[in-house]
């Protein structure tokens, strides 16, 4: 699956296109709706980090929310924008297309960006878009379910630490 423009919509753009955007935009533009003498003011940059960037993780990102999960897009964590991060439970959610799979150099790197999180003490759930384009009820159900037993065992850990 291709990329879209996360403003006008158009679709298929080229891979670099793509990364020079997510770069110096925070989100996938195409060169026509890309700013051409200014950047981003702080607040325009939050306000549009902070949306999902593709229909599969507004998608989730919806559901979760049904699902009384308090979830936030596009969350910065020193390293690189999250998709889906869900702090309480100290878990990314990357909701991924098929060239995390299918390209090595990119697998490579979404591992090293997993051991980052890692060793923060946050689980990263890598979720192909294909499962939340064809699954949606049944994968947010899984990930509800995961979430809130991560929860429950850092709230079990906190314990830990109180004798």
């Amino acid at each position: 699956m291709g990329y879209y423009c996360n403003k006008c919509k158009r679709d298929d753009l080229p891979d670099d296109v793509v990364e020079y955007s997510k770069g110096h935009f925070g989100r996938i533009l195409c060169l026509d709706c890309q700013p051409r003498k200014r950047a981003f003011g702080k607040s325009e940059r939050k306000r549009i980090l902070a949306e999902p960037q593709t229909p599969e993780e507004q998608a989730l990102f919806q559901e979760l929310k049904k699902r009384g999960l308090r979830v936030q897009s596009q969350k910065w964590d020193g390293y690189k924008h999250i998709d889906l991060a869900i702090p309480d439970a100290k878990v990314n959610i990357e909701v991924d297309g098929q060239q995390h799979a299918f390209n090595p150099k990119q697998a490579l790197a979404d591992l090293k960006r997993t051991f980052y999180s890692f060793k923060k003490g946050w689980v990263t759930l890598r979720i192909p878009n294909t499962l939340v384009k064809n699954h949606l009820q049944k994968t947010s159900d899984y990930v509800a379910k995961f979430i809130r037993e991560s929860a429950e065992e850092l709230e079990d850990d906190d314990d830990l630490w109180l004798w």
